[in-house]
């Protein structure tokens, strides 16, 4: 049915033959319905679009928010004590994730899909990413207690644990995904271990020695080293190798998660709620607002977009708060991040694919 009601069109009747007047109405009422047809398709295809852009978006964060108030609520209920948080974080920082991104390395064919001009553009936009928000923290923050967790939760998104699995489920296969994390990834380690040491309790004189030193035995950046030279080689791992390193690499996120929610302290978390807000708000918006117009302009289109999207504008990686906590920084203002940017992540990723579709660059 039309929405434009008939009986309020112009009277052509004094300038037209009545015959005249009966084709230009037929006509004007073709365009009409013609146009309103056209409105109708597109107003249901771009709702179909989002919608199913927002449901993945929700398939993918739901999940990661109910195993943090999980973590949270038997943390309430007592079945979680510190020590258990504690233990627990030491396992996913020094075994589990270092296993879970050796096994999502080495099992990468970056060989066949390297792209130097992609692999260098990560690698800039990462370290740009960092340097910036660094510095706005210095100019910004009044308590610099708050620097390392805030410069790391603002940066540091979920490549390597959301990046793939998004990827996938648009393109149904992730070639670029493991490139975009080869580059970035090491740098998150590398940058979050400076600033956490740099700004950490324990900062100081030698403060840079100890980063470097910290670097050199952190386990996530050994776990990627390991992982290079049996992706560029092609090894294919026996089964019972193989399936040992998924056992334990699946506890990685998981576990995790859950440490999170434990180590979540909701009256603390409240008075750290504008540093909280400004962290998620500069990785889930003002990040790829800044640096997606430049991915663009060098020509990254389709699964390689989508990439630097995750890199740029995934939510804060559980990571944050494993590294935070292991090194003695403010592990209360990360888990507060990690909780927002979670929930949020889901409005802003579905925002920005929906815009990159919008003019066909994905």
């Amino acid at each position: 049915m039309s929405f434009i009601r008939f009986d309020h069109w112009y009277d052509f009747s004094k300038e037209y033959h009545p015959r005249v007047l009966y084709h230009l109405n037929l006509h004007l009422a073709r365009k009409i319905v013609m146009f309103e047809l056209f409105f109708f398709i597109c107003y249901n295809l771009t709702r179909r679009i989002l919608m199913n852009d927002f449901i993945f978006s929700l398939n993918s964060t739901v999940p990661i928010f109910f195993m943090i108030f999980l973590g949270w609520f038997l943390k309430e209920k007592g079945w979680f004590n510190e020590n258990f948080v504690n233990t627990a974080n030491k396992f996913v920082f020094n075994a589990a994730l270092p296993a879970l991104l050796f096994r999502d390395i080495s099992g990468a064919p970056l060989k066949q899909a390297f792209d130097l001009k992609y692999f260098f553009f990560c690698m800039i936009v990462t370290t740009l990413m960092f340097s910036g928000i660094w510095i706005f923290a210095e100019i910004f923050l009044k308590d610099k207690s708050m620097t390392g967790a805030f410069v790391q939760a603002s940066f540091r998104g979920s490549a390597a644990i959301l990046g793939i699995a998004f990827i996938e489920n648009i393109y149904g296969h992730s070639t670029m995904g493991p490139l975009m994390i080869v580059a970035s990834v090491p740098l998150y380690n590398i940058f979050s271990v400076i600033v956490l040491t740099v700004r950490g309790p324990g900062s100081g004189t030698g403060s840079m020695k100890s980063a470097l030193i910290n670097i050199a035995k952190n386990p996530i950046i050994l776990g990627i080293l390991a992982g290079l030279p049996f992706s560029y080689l092609s090894v294919d791992f026996p089964p019972i190798i193989d399936k040992c390193l998924n056992e334990l690499s699946v506890t990685a996120t998981p576990v995790a998660l859950l440490c999170v929610g434990a180590g979540f302290e909701g009256a603390k978390a409240l008075k750290k709620i504008r540093p909280t807000m400004a962290a998620a708000v500069i990785k889930l918006f003002i990040l790829p607002l800044i640096f997606l117009p430049f991915a663009v302009f060098f020509g990254f289109r389709n699964e390689g977009l989508i990439a630097i999207l995750i890199m740029l504008g995934s939510p804060t990686t559980v990571s944050c708060y494993v590294m935070a906590k292991a090194m003695d920084n403010d592990h209360v203002l990360t888990s507060s991040i990690v909780v927002a940017a979670t929930v949020l992540s889901s409005v802003s990723l579905t925002f920005w694919v929906y815009l990159l579709r919008m003019f066909s660059f994905i």
